[in-house]
């Protein structure tokens, strides 16, 4: 396991969110009532950045394009592509991609800078 600088703490406004990248993984990461956040940066349902226009209330994070929301504690489903509210056209959607988990990443403070943790990599 190795733990990567991802983006310098300043630049985590309270309650925000950004996509970084670091190396081939694109990740969001966020400034969560003073938590610091890191998950996958694309929702799992359709690859949506989740960073640009999701929504982050309850603990949860919610996809702006098909609403399809994550528990940030261990990304687990919350709720799988429940847009559009057109009932056959939104369960046509959610069927487009199999349910899969957001992975979440652990995270700490070293100096200036909020790391994330990746196992597997040295």
């Amino acid at each position: 396991m190795v733990w990567k600088n991802a983006i310098k703490t300043k630049k985590l406004k309270p309650g925000k969110t950004k996509m970084v990248t670091i190396g081939l993984k694109v990740l969001m990461v966020g400034n969560i009532e003073g938590d610091f956040i890191a998950t996958e940066g694309l929702c799992r349902h359709m690859r949506w950045p989740l960073a640009m226009g999701g929504k982050i209330k309850d603990g949860c994070v919610r996809c702006p394009l098909h609403q399809s929301t994550y528990d940030l504690e261990d990304g687990s489903v919350v709720e799988w592509s429940p847009f559009p509210l057109y009932p056959p056209y939104g369960k046509l959607l959610g069927k487009m991609s199999k349910k899969k988990d957001l992975h979440i990443y652990p995270t700490r403070i070293e100096g200036d800078f909020l790391q994330v943790e990746f196992e597997g990599e040295s």
